[in-house]
């Protein structure tokens, strides 16, 4: 399916989006041979990233496009171009005779690569940041599905003990491992576990 691009669309990054927002519905692998378990979680994945993009201000999509831009490999070919053609030109004209704009050591040229440098940094750090975003929007979503998913186990363990229990066929007894486990976990104890873990560990290879 080839998507359109009509006039009453919001933005190219909207129409990005959404293009591939549609590419991602309709690939061979969203279909009949695919679980609908699968193909859900294909789309929750797309929905993250469309409503990321979706809340994009301008500016910081003009930022993207430029970081887009100057990433590709052949910018670095058009920057090295650059600074040759510009030493080159001031050196014929000096060996000419002529009044060379700037002659060595090319102080207009290091003023020049000093400014571009300080932009360079400053939209790799814009741009990076937009992405931080997205990945604490990911790290989020998998930390909730990883306790949902504890509870739910929990949950199905509790469940089977309680028709061990009550069940005439299987015979009753004292589990502790798995009554054990039959209890959600305490987010904040496993924390506090994991960084007392971490502490004893750093003052054991210290040798405090």
């Amino acid at each position: 399916m080839r998507c359109r691009r009509g006039r009453d669309a919001a933005s190219p990054d909207s129409r990005e989006s959404l293009c591939s927002e549609r590419r991602m519905t309709d690939s061979p692998y969203s279909g009949p041979n695919v679980p609908d378990h699968v193909d859900e979680a294909v789309r929750s994945v797309t929905q993250l990233h469309s409503d990321h993009h979706g809340r994009t201000t301008a500016p910081q999509r003009a930022v993207n496009r430029i970081t887009a831009f100057m990433a590709r490999p052949f910018f670095i070919a058009l920057v090295g171009l650059g600074v040759v053609g510009w030493i080159g030109a001031n050196l014929i004209a000096s060996a000419l005779g002529l009044q060379a704009i700037d002659g060595p050591a090319f102080v207009w040229l290091q003023g020049a690569a000093n400014l571009f440098s300080l932009f360079v940094v400053m939209l790799v750090l814009v741009a990076q940041k937009h992405e931080d975003e997205l990945n604490a929007h990911r790290d989020t979503l998998t930390l909730e599905l990883a306790i949902l998913s504890e509870h739910k186990i929990a949950k199905v363990i509790q469940l089977l003990e309680e028709l061990r229990r009550d069940s005439p066929y299987v015979q009753d007894r004292v589990d502790r491992q798995a009554d054990q486990m039959a209890q959600p976990a305490d987010a904040g104890s496993v924390l506090a576990a994991t960084r007392a873990s971490d502490l004893a560990a750093t003052r054991a290879s210290d040798g405090v």
